[in-house]
């Protein structure tokens, strides 16, 4: 394998291209469950009709755990975000209807939504008032098995040469209510663009779906305290002030 191409670079891990193949490289920082777990996503989420990357191998390269599929050539829809923000309604469309078909697939060998954000809400240092309410909050959601992403965000989409899209990353895909997977696109949206382009993405998908903006924002809270475990501090505090939020117009 040749590491001299840098593709990406993410916080502990690098990903490179080596001709037909994609290696995601991790730092010893990661656990091996958890690059085992990725790899097994990966594999599952192969049955979808969506294009996915297809996993080639696991392996050890010098003392580092490497995840290895094909190269999905292409551009990420972040790209085409940023070179021509005047189109960012019509990317926007395509992104949502991609969103949308990932959710009408069905997966499932994948872990259930819930179950993780309650394991996960339980981790938060939140006091035991607030972790009470949302866990009484996420037992009273409605469960449903659609296919859910997880980190569904332009840079995670590639629109090939082709013109035909696929979704990278499925690391924390998980099967559940897919209503969960819009507020965790909508909190990044918040996050890392500006509250107008969260609420276009928002006001997009839930026009499209015929979905109440309340049936999405009920999740936000729960979402935000589950991501709020593993986020860098910045993050953290950005998604803590989401945990309060009951109230929305």
């Amino acid at each position: 394998m040749v590491f001299n191409n840098v593709i990406a670079k993410r916080t502990h891990k690098k990903i490179y291209r080596d001709g037909d193949r994609c290696i995601k490289m991790f730092d010893e920082s990661f656990s091996k469950a958890d690059i085992l777990n990725e790899a097994l996503n990966l594999a599952k989420v192969e049955s979808i009709s969506i294009r996915t990357p297809l996993v080639l191998e696991v392996s050890v390269i010098d003392g580092r755990w490497a995840i290895v599929t094909d190269f999905i050539e292409g551009e990420t829809m972040l790209s085409v975000f940023e070179k021509d923000p005047s189109k960012i309604g019509e990317y926007m469309d395509k992104f949502v209807d991609l969103q949308i078909a990932v959710h009408n697939e069905k997966c499932p060998m994948l872990n259930n939504l819930s179950d993780k954000m309650e394991r996960k809400i339980s981790k938060t240092d939140f006091d035991a008032t607030t972790r009470y309410d949302l866990h009484t909050r996420l037992a009273g959601m409605e469960r449903k098995d659609q296919v859910c992403h997880g980190d569904f965000n332009p840079a995670n989409v590639i629109i090939q040469p082709n013109g035909e899209m696929a979704v990278i990353d499925w690391s924390h895909a998980t099967q559940g209510n897919a209503a969960a997977d819009v507020a965790r696109t909508f909190l990044l949206f918040s996050l890392r663009s500006t509250e107008e382009i969260a609420e276009l993405y928002l006001d997009t998908y839930c026009r499209k779906t015929d979905t109440p903006k309340q049936y999405i924002q009920a999740w936000t809270p729960i979402v935000a305290a589950s991501q709020s475990v593993k986020a860098i501090e910045d993050e953290r505090e950005f998604l803590k002030k989401w945990v309060n939020v009951v109230d929305y117009v």
